[in-house]
């Protein structure tokens, strides 16, 4: 009887050591289980703020754009007026139908001037009008100054928007 002892006791023992196996493989397999479905929503939390933050800077980024194309169309339609007043004008003195004058004054001890010119007392100041080719020149002048304070008007707006919209970066 004493070896069905050891057989028995043999057998409890194995039993005993199996089912604290078994026992010890669920709750590992329910905290493996638990750790992928924690670990799952981390991964959905991280992915839809990583989408959001994608959206936020497109719509940025879109608005941005549309501002820019606004402000794009706005000073190209503002420089296309001024260049086509300033052909206008320069058509109309062309034409005869204006007189381009410019203010001036000149100064009797000036080297510029001959004696018998400051005899003539045109130091009070007035007007000079300029003939066709000067006045073609003085137009071209004018519409440099155009082009270039729309370029530099452009720009100050394109940074303001820029700004104004990224700044929340």
């Amino acid at each position: 009887m004493s070896l069905w002892r050891w057989i028995g006791l043999a057998v409890l023992v194995g039993c005993s050591v199996f089912s604290t196996w078994k026992v010890d493989a669920w709750r590992y397999g329910k905290q493996l289980t638990d750790l992928s479905a924690s670990h799952q929503a981390d991964l959905t939390t991280i992915s839809n703020a990583a989408a959001a933050q994608a959206r936020q800077a497109l719509e940025r980024q879109q608005a941005t754009q549309k501002a820019l194309a606004e402000l794009d169309a706005k000073a190209t339609t503002e420089k296309a007026y001024a260049l086509a007043e300033n052909e206008k004008l320069r058509a109309d003195v062309a034409a005869g139908d204006r007189r381009l004058r410019i203010a001036g004054r000149c100064s009797a001890d000036s080297s510029n001037l001959s004696d018998t010119t400051s005899a003539a007392r045109l130091d009070d100041g007035g007007t000079v009008e300029l003939a066709g080719a000067a006045g073609g020149t003085v137009f071209d002048i004018r519409a440099g100054f155009i082009k270039d304070r729309a370029a530099l008007k452009g720009l100050q707006e394109y940074v303001r928007v820029c700004r104004t919209l990224n700044h929340g970066l």
